[in-house]
């Protein structure tokens, strides 16, 4: 991973049009092939970024012709778009690049690691004509929760969470991106299950063309009280 420091300009050139203007921020190069540009504020969210596959090519103003001031130009280009990231780079406060290795994953909590287990039990739970492939899938940049097949034989990525967010769709899209890239797997859909999914993460993955699964957890461990339910 190489984190630089600088003072840049950034464009979003493609399907959509974003500008940032010129000041200080944090560029994320990751060895997947992502770029990820970040302001000190915002929380986890990058202001904009390049999902991968992308190939990222570095130019300075003797190599061609550059806006004054710029020392150089970064251009992001996606693999599967002609969508681009450009950043002109106009002062470098900080370069560093670190080896991390391959991550483990994500140690799921109490809750969400038993979900998996009872959905790898019943998988039948995501409709009729389900089968399980394997459990905690690995892939290069982390661990899919659930690899199955439905009736017609697809293949299917689940994501499971206690409660479903936007920042759970994003994960899932990514694992989904990566896993599309594997002729032996592809086409894969998702499944996005969890006890209580947010109102915008439904929409975020409607518009992804990722179905939501509400999974009712108490039911599954076969603890169900029908007598405390008020309907």
């Amino acid at each position: 991973m190489r984190l630089v420091i600088a003072r840049c300009s950034v464009d979003y050139v493609g399907r959509l049009k974003a500008h940032l203007p010129l000041a200080t921020r944090l560029l994320v190069v990751k060895a997947d092939g992502s770029v990820l540009v970040h302001s000190d504020g915002g929380s986890y969210k990058p202001l904009n970024w390049m999902s991968p596959p992308a190939t990222l090519r570095v130019v300075s103003p003797e190599e061609s012709e550059l806006e004054d001031g710029v020392l150089e130009q970064w251009t992001v280009q996606s693999a599967k778009t002609d969508d681009r990231l450009i950043v002109n780079v106009h002062e470098v406060v900080h370069d560093s690049s670190h080896e991390l290795g391959v991550d483990p994953g994500l140690i799921k909590d109490g809750v969400e690691s038993d979900l998996q287990r009872l959905l790898a039990e019943q998988i039948e739970t995501l409709g009729p004509g389900y089968s399980l492939i394997r459990r905690e899938y690995f892939t290069a940049i982390g661990p899919v929760d659930i690899l199955a097949r439905d009736a017609t034989g697809a293949t299917v990525a689940v994501e499971l969470k206690r409660r479903g967010d936007i920042a759970g769709v994003e994960q899932l899209t990514r694992y989904l991106e990566l896993l599309n890239r594997d002729p032996l797997l592809a086409p894969v859909r998702g499944i996005f299950a969890a006890q209580q999914i947010k109102p915008q993460a439904r929409v975020l993955a409607a518009d992804r063309g990722i179905d939501c699964v509400t999974l009712d957890y108490d039911a599954m461990r076969g603890v169900d009280d029908v007598e405390s339910r008020l309907f």
